[in-house]
């Protein structure tokens, strides 16, 4: 995994000032951790909007706070609800040296052979796994190859999962991960939801006039 460096510097500036440093192209952001204190910081907003989309909650990122690194996870993203932009960044800091829990995100990758040969689509089950290590053996991503389903049934469940010495997977080993199955089946039950659907709907409008023909005539 690539070590991203962030350049950052202390921030005095808190509160709705901080609206001023955003249009000076300053992202104001937080670190804190087990053994920090909260400390206000900035970050470049250019540097930083360019690499956040790609940067997982696993990944490791290392800020130099005025020549003083620290080693922390992105916990918290906030983002402008109109403007779709980066407003603040929460970095939780960490110690090389004390295990922690991080959920990381699984990808599949490869070809499954029930999808050219059946038709078959996929159904993922979990999108990450909660997994416990020391920060410096932390993956950015877990990589599935799913070349293994060639049938339509075939699945992977999280104990088919292998993973350094180093990591403990705490997820449930009986959840599935990755499923083949028929893609007729999902819209045949689509289409029987919406007929029973339409065929309830008359019902109960038919019934509310009886109903009201009723009481008329009482």
């Amino acid at each position: 995994m690539e070590e991203v460096v962030l350049e950052a510097k202390n921030r005095r500036i808190v509160g709705k000032q901080v609206r001023a440093l955003r249009r000076e192209g300053v992202l104001p952001a937080t670190l804190y951790g087990r053994h920090v204190e909260p400390i206000s910081i900035s970050l470049d907003y250019r540097e930083v909007s360019k690499i956040m989309p790609y940067i997982t909650s696993s990944q490791l990122i290392v800020l130099d706070l005025e020549g003083e690194k620290h080693h922390a996870l992105v916990r918290e993203k906030q983002i402008h609800p109109v403007r779709n932009t980066l407003q603040h960044v929460d970095f939780l800091v960490v110690s090389m040296t004390e295990k922690i829990r991080a959920s990381v995100t699984i990808d599949l990758h490869g070809d499954a052979p029930a999808v050219g040969e059946y038709g078959a689509i996929l159904v993922t089950g979990q999108e990450y796994l909660e997994v416990e290590c020391l920060p410096g053996d932390l993956t950015d991503r877990i990589l599935i190859d799913v070349s293994s389903i060639k049938e339509i049934g075939d699945a992977l469940y999280v104990r088919d999962i292998q993973l350094s010495d180093t990591i403990t997977i705490l997820t449930d080993p009986d959840e599935m991960v990755v499923l083949a199955t028929y893609a007729e089946i999902e819209a045949e039950e689509e289409e029987e939801v919406e007929e029973e659907e339409l065929e309830v709907e008359p019902e109960l409008v038919e019934r509310g006039k009886r109903e009201e023909v009723e009481e008329e005539n009482e």
